[in-house]
């Protein structure tokens, strides 16, 4: 088969990640007989430096002309740091999912069984963890009308929701419910937001068409604490933009770091892959970034993308290989031999 791939490694450790990934996807292909082309594409802050915009017109043509998008990582200090910027890395990353209708991030969060005591949760809570959680991610209040009033000193974000935008993520949680354990979970503040009401009773008219779906409906708060109380009661879980972000990096410390998890954006034209991480700038060029959420990356973009089951598999299979033989970066080595970034790439299409 041939793939054609988008790669945009972004800032930071983004790179570094990156050419892990390719590494492996390299391996995959080559194992299988599959020829991937490459094409690279600046966006965020390097994006900024080179052209004066976070996602430039032409990353936008090498996107949509792919089969899917590879993705490091987006954000600079020297951006973070200044609240007057006019332009921000993270404004290429809204609009990358607003121009390629990006409208479902799909956040897996499982256990590694030779990780299970690096989690910060005790054993017994976190066991047999395996949802998901589906993000609206072109609506709600990121996307809403904001601003200044009051000489400056008033301000405001809007929270809209259409209800097509609900229905086309409840869809896909649904599906996926149906292909699980068919429980689904829809997460508002219904109690106190006109919009979260509009999200329940929505959700509400499309039981109807999956009747083999068991739905419960619960309060942002509330999940909030009980998914770190007792986080394998859930199965697949849909929510709102802004809850979804909160919840999202709440469920990766379950797996004991953010650097395990990988990531899909679903959209209306292509679809994007990448790990749940940001660009820790900390670990920018010292070769020690845990580049096993973009593998996974990786291997979800096999599965989803292109149906490349066994492919897919066979990526989960050699990291989780390397966890149990201590092939790992700094962050999970504690007082073992920890390896360079490239070192754990190397090791893994290498088993490949």
């Amino acid at each position: 088969m041939k793939l054609n791939i988008a790669l945009l490694a972004g800032d930071g450790i983004g790179p570094e990640v990156i050419d892990q990934a390719v590494k492996v996807c390299n391996a995959v292909a080559k194992k299988f007989d599959h020829e991937i082309s490459w094409t690279s594409a600046i966006t965020g802050a390097c994006a900024i430096d080179a052209v004066g915009e976070p996602y430039p017109d032409a990353t936008h043509e090498i996107c949509m002309a792919a089969d899917a998008i590879l993705f490091g990582a987006i954000g600079d200090p020297k951006y973070d740091n200044d609240p007057k910027a006019p332009v921000r890395p993270e404004q290429g990353l809204l609009l990358m999912r607003k121009k390629l209708g990006l409208f479902a991030n799909v956040r897996p969060t499982f256990t590694f069984p030779s990780l299970i005591d690096k989690s910060p949760l005790k054993r017994e809570r976190i066991e047999g963890t395996d949802l998901i959680i589906l993000r609206e991610l072109t609506g709600g209040i990121y996307f809403g009308e904001r601003g200044r009033k009051d000489n400056g000193n008033t301000a405001f974000d809007t929270c809209t929701y259409t209800r097509e935008e609900i229905v086309r993520l409840a869809k896909l949680g649904f599906e996926m419910a149906m292909k699980r354990s068919k429980r689904l979970c829809c997460v508002d503040k219904a109690n106190v937001l006109e919009s979260s009401r509009l999200w329940r009773e929505t959700v509400q008219d499309m039981e109807k068409d999956y009747p083999e779906v068991t739905v419960s409906y619960e309060f942002v708060d509330a999940v909030a604490m009980r998914l770190v109380q007792w986080p394998s009661s859930y199965d697949v879980m849909i929510t709102e933009n802004l809850f979804g972000d909160i919840l999202t990096d709440e469920a990766s410390v379950i797996s004991g770091s953010m650097g395990l998890m990988p990531s899909a954006s679903i959209g209306l034209h292509t679809s994007l892959f990448e790990p749940i991480h940001g660009s820790y700038p900390q670990a920018a060029g010292k070769d020690i970034a845990n580049p096993l959420a973009t593998v996974l990356s990786a291997a979800m973009m096999f599965e989803d993308a292109f149906g490349l089951k066994e492919e897919a598999e066979l990526i989960r299979e050699v990291v989780n290989k390397s966890l149990a033989e201590g092939i790992v970066t700094e962050d999970l080595a504690g007082e073992s031999k920890a390896y360079k970034t490239s070192e754990v790439g190397d090791w893994l299409a290498k088993n490949i």
